[in-house]
């Protein structure tokens, strides 16, 4: 299983980070980014749920580092992928790192 959540990490960088590429050579800004993001009701929907569940995680990080269950490497480990790559990265490599526990 573990294996799985470590194919599930390495789609979760590449395949987000590719479609921001061909976005942004499409000659795609920022502005546009949000506004194509949140342009019609289904994007706006899955922008939405995505953002709910990544809170979700992130408040979940926060209780287990304030329980104890992990440290602050690992705690700032999860928040920095769940900023800097996203929710696809941050869930399956805590997964990875836990699955055994």
């Amino acid at each position: 299983m573990k294996k799985v959540f470590l194919v599930l990490c390495l789609l979760g960088i590449a395949l987000p980070y590719y479609q921001l590429l061909l976005f942004i050579q499409g000659d795609g800004s920022m502005v546009q980014f949000w506004t194509e993001a949140v342009g019609s009701y289904p994007a706006s929907m899955l922008a939405m749920d995505l953002s709910v569940a990544a809170l979700s995680f992130l408040i979940f990080l926060i209780y287990q580092k304030v329980q104890r269950r992990i440290n602050f490497s690992q705690f700032i480990k999860y928040v920095v992928c769940l900023f800097l790559v996203g929710f696809s990265l941050a869930l399956p490599w805590y997964l990875y790192d836990h699955y055994d526990q």
